[in-house]
């Protein structure tokens, strides 16, 4: 540990993980309470969370977990006003709910669509509108958001809702950092490529390669000029960065992890 957060107060959303392994919020929690910083996480299930939890006091950390939806704004204000309550205030935020859909603008079901907006955008504004005021109040903060190069570039599938709601979380994130500069809040954006994380196995596979994890891996290493695949722990470190005062003049940004796949034109 060297204390790169020491004494902060970290929202982590999308804690938990849906297999073992680095997904991006555990690699996110272990990362931070490694250099220092109280987790307060976040996710809407307890069973996902479970690893999370014993890596993170493994690691020396404290941590505090909570249930909460966050599309909900109800269940939103109930779990910042729980993490005050237990540790007084939020010195940052990480937003790192989100999920992808198949489908083009034909194919997708309007539901889908919605849905996919609510899951990957809209999380976003209700949780940083929550957390916001106490930042301000307190005199400063660090929120960093959770995107993906599918905001910026096809990857490989179709998936338009999912794309349209990364983008438009990169653009959210441009012009809220700018609003809230004067008032001492950075807010940056990780923008994370195809990471070998557990939700690959869980759901990917079956969606584009028929239950092949294989087939799927070698698809997506082929589109990566390092030619291997990152995982959690890379898109955690990227937030640790972002989060820390080694970052202290960075604000509004996004920084691509990607392994150079969005540089490519074919």
């Amino acid at each position: 540990m060297t204390g790169r957060l020491d004494g902060k107060i970290a929202i982590v959303t999308g804690a938990g993980c849906v297999g073992p392994g680095w997904g991006n919020g555990r690699a996110t929690c272990v990362r931070f309470a490694e250099e220092g910083a109280k987790i307060f996480a976040v996710d809407i299930s307890a069973d996902t969370m479970a690893e999370t939890v014993d890596r993170v006091r493994a690691a020396g950390g404290e941590i505090e977990t909570h249930l909460c939806d966050v599309t909900d704004q109800g269940a939103i204000t109930a779990m910042v006003a729980a993490c005050v309550a237990r540790f007084g205030r939020v010195d940052v935020l990480v937003n790192n709910v989100g999920g992808s859909a198949r489908g083009g603008p034909v194919d997708m079901d309007p539901a889908i669509w919605q849905r996919q907006l609510d899951y990957n955008l809209t999380s976003v504004f209700l949780t940083c509108r929550t957390v916001l005021p106490h930042m301000v109040a307190q005199g400063g903060g660090a929120i960093v958001n959770t995107a993906s190069v599918s905001g910026i570039r096809w990857t490989g599938a179709a998936q338009c809702a999912y794309a349209a709601a990364k983008a438009g979380l990169i653009q959210f994130g441009r012009v809220t950092a700018v609003e809230y500069a004067p008032k001492g809040i950075r807010l940056n954006t990780v923008v994370p490529g195809q990471l070998h994380t557990p939700m690959v196995e869980t759901r990917l596979a079956g969606q584009r390669a028929g239950g092949d994890v294989e087939a799927l891996l070698a698809a997506r290493v082929k589109r990566i000029p390092l030619g291997w695949m990152g995982d959690g722990r890379d898109t955690a470190n990227a937030a640790l960065f972002l989060a820390s005062d080694e970052a202290r003049f960075v604000t509004g940004i996004e920084l691509v992890v990607d392994g150079g796949m969005s540089l490519r034109c074919d």
